[in-house]
């Protein structure tokens, strides 16, 4: 019975010293926070839609994922970083490398990113 519990735990403080350095494979989000001041702005947003058969529209337009970085490197280029923000869109049913694939492209171009799912 003894020989039972030191395996026990030992087989414990393994899975403890093990669980730390698993490091979790996910998507950093920044939520919204509060503000005390509101900002309305006049200016309309550029939107992304992905519908579920993968095809990407950018404010309506149909494009390409290599069109869209070129629109994506323009808007950024015509303002200072991070003071853009464009809204995606998400019809039911899309798939998820298409959606990454566009939050990659924001990322890269710092341009901050709104997503919106259809109902």
């Amino acid at each position: 019975m003894s020989s039972l519990t030191d395996i026990i735990f030992l087989l414990l403080i393994f899975f403890m010293l093990t669980s730390t350095l698993v490091a979790p494979n996910a998507i950093n989000f920044n939520l919204p926070g509060s503000s005390q001041k509101r900002v309305t702005s006049t200016r309309t947003l550029d939107e992304i839609r992905i519908n579920n058969t993968g095809r990407y529209y950018y404010n309506n337009r149909s494009i390409t994922l290599i069109e869209m970085e070129g629109q994506l490197r323009r808007l950024a280029a015509g303002k200072a970083p991070k003071s853009e923000s464009v809204i995606i869109t998400i019809d039911k049913g899309a798939k998820v490398e298409n959606v990454v694939a566009v939050m990659d492209l924001t990322l890269k171009f710092e341009i901050n990113r709104v997503l919106a799912p259809e109902k």
